[in-house]
């Protein structure tokens, strides 16, 4: 890891993964299991951090369905984030909400949080040192590579994660197009955590998938 970075906890329990490992990112679109069944594959490959993100539900159903993935996630004693909905996470007692540059502005939903955790999305320089500045626990950053699982513009490449990285004190975890091959790199440019979704909703055995990411974070840590 690159010297400054966060340091990884062993520990695979709790918040220790959120800054030092892998955030499973939902997206029932990408499997043909449910996201519970899906979840509980990767909660059973060693995962400890999912971010329950269903962008085409209504929000009764993303009230319901987080619901359910917070007793599931609690039986693991994993991290559950909910995306976007601040008011959904605290209701269901998640851990934290991950908002995006057009979502609810930190400050506002700090207020609905308290000492519970926000991510949020950044893209550049500027973003992140903001993001910090306002007060986020980590930053999403990205994309890193080119990814399928939304249009989040040009990837921004590994000497610009490293960049980042290198100019804030908080954890940076790096998103977009990132998967088995090139999680090494990623890592090895400071990343404190990976957030996932295509690298293991399209493979074939998302737990044995799933497992191998875990094992590739300790091995370059």
């Amino acid at each position: 890891m690159i010297s400054g970075a966060p340091a990884f906890n062993q520990e695979i329990t709790g918040k220790n993964m959120l800054y030092g490992g892998i955030c499973f990112i939902t997206d029932s679109s990408l499997s043909a299991l449910s996201v519970e069944e899906t979840v509980r594959r990767v909660l059973d490959a060693g995962v400890r951090w999912i971010q329950y993100r269903e962008k085409a539900l209504c929000r009764k159903d993303i009230f319901l369905q987080a619901e359910r993935l917070r007793r599931l996630t609690n039986d693991y004693k994993a991290i559950l984030t909910v995306n976007d909905h601040a008011d959904i996470a605290l209701a269901v007692d998640a851990d934290g909400v991950h908002l995006g540059q057009d979502d609810l502005p930190l400050k506002a939903a700090r207020k609905i949080m308290g000492k519970k955790i926000i991510g949020i999305s950044t893209h550049d320089m500027n973003q992140a040192k903001v993001a910090r500045r306002n007060g986020a626990d980590y930053i999403g950053f990205g994309p890193v590579f080119q990814t399928s699982t939304k249009d989040a513009g040009t990837p921004r490449g590994l000497d610009l994660l490293r960049d980042v990285v290198s100019s804030i004190d908080i954890p940076v975890v790096a998103i977009g197009g990132i998967n088995l091959k090139n999680l090494g790199d990623v890592m090895r440019h400071g990343a404190s955590a990976v957030a996932v979704a295509s690298g293991i909703l399209k493979s074939p055995d998302v737990c044995r998938t799933a497992r191998d990411f875990v094992n590739i974070i300790y091995a370059e840590i």
